[in-house]
């Protein structure tokens, strides 16, 4: 039986991925930071919760990581944990380098003491930024533009160095935005499905969002995973864009949110006095200045092709679909007085 940790096991790509490797064969366990206040609901609500062998895992102790990678010994690590939103970085710069990127370094070096584990890093679409290059592949030039995506440009960089220099099976997934009934309500999707929900049961207020013209490509966390997986376990190390190649607005998600739920919105006005109102007239969206970034990223399209010829790797829940998805899930969760963060 193959044992895999996966670091960041509470978040949603964690959550999803344990629960496709458990149904491979796997034993899943989970790298949980010890001070983390995340629960564990989304493992509870896949249903895998008693599956997974829960481990501390200290992304910012070198010698935290190489004592619970040498006691555990794994075929395979993927490391999806870090300090995830990009508008928080802006405010912990230090930190989210220290999370997002010394780790990285500090879990190669440990998994230099290890021959055979192969090791995936979960890179990102933001490292893109300010592109002017569309569609982004594996071999677009980054122009990160936070210190989110500079810490993972780091790590990326860091994970094609130790692959290369001393001939370890390292690659990444340069995932585009992936969404899930599992993300949590900081990310804008979920806040646009749970303040939706709510407005439609008569229990909220209007969303307060900030650029609904940013564009990015969306697609479904559980379709991701499966991507992850076959990166791994591919005949070489590599680096591999996933992405749906359809590029959405905010205001688009917003739309699809609201006809699933029962929500005509028509936008008025413009900038950030623009408003969105349903079918009755009643404001159900309103734009504030203090949601927009510091340095704005406003178009990110990905070009997945590559995965394709390789491993065959192709989205199966479209966008439209990812909307109501979501939308049915916290509706659900709304009515029963029941929301999960």
């Amino acid at each position: 039986m193959k044992k895999a940790l996966i670091t960041g096991v509470t978040g949603q790509d964690g959550a999803y991925l344990a629960k496709l490797l458990l149904e491979k064969g796997y034993h899943v366990c989970g790298g949980k930071r010890r001070s983390s206040t995340a629960g564990t609901w989304r493992l509870h609500e896949l249903g895998i919760a008693d599956s997974v062998e829960l481990v501390p895992f200290e992304l910012l102790e070198s010698e935290s990581i190489q004592r619970t990678l040498k006691k555990l010994a794994p075929d395979e690590v993927y490391n999806l944990a870090a300090q995830s939103f990009v508008g928080v970085s802006f405010e912990m710069p230090a930190f989210t380098g220290q999370a997002n990127g010394m780790a990285v370094c500090h879990i190669l070096e440990a998994l230099r003491d290890l021959p055979g584990v192969r090791f995936y890093q979960a890179s990102t679409s933001e490292l893109f930024g300010q592109t002017t290059a569309w569609p982004q592949s594996e071999t677009t030039p980054f122009h990160p533009r936070s210190p989110y995506s500079i810490a993972k440009q780091f790590a990326h960089s860091t994970t094609i160095n130790y692959r290369e220099a001393f001939q370890m099976f390292a690659s990444t997934g340069i995932l585009f935005n992936h969404e899930s009934p599992m993300r949590g309500v900081e990310f804008v999707t979920r806040k646009i499905t749970v303040g939706l929900a709510q407005f439609s049961l008569g229990e909220g207020r209007p969303l307060r969002l900030g650029n609904l013209d940013a564009k990015r490509d969306w697609g479904f966390a559980g379709d991701y995973v499966q991507g992850m997986w076959q990166i791994l376990n591919h005949d070489e190390p590599d680096d591999f864009v996933l992405a749906t190649g359809q590029a959405h607005s905010v205001r688009e998600f917003v739309d699809a949110v609201g006809l699933e739920l029962g929500l005509e919105i028509h936008w008025e006005g413009a900038g950030i006095q623009e408003v969105g109102k349903d079918q009755n007239g009643r404001t159900v969206a309103e734009v504030v200045p203090e949601f927009f970034r510091p340095a704005e990223v406003g178009f990110l399209l990905g070009d997945s092709s590559k995965a394709k010829c390789a491993f065959g790797w192709a989205p199966k829940v479209d966008f439209v679909e990812l909307a109501q998805m979501m939308a049915r899930a916290d509706a659900k969760r709304v009515s029963s007085g029941v929301l999960l963060e």
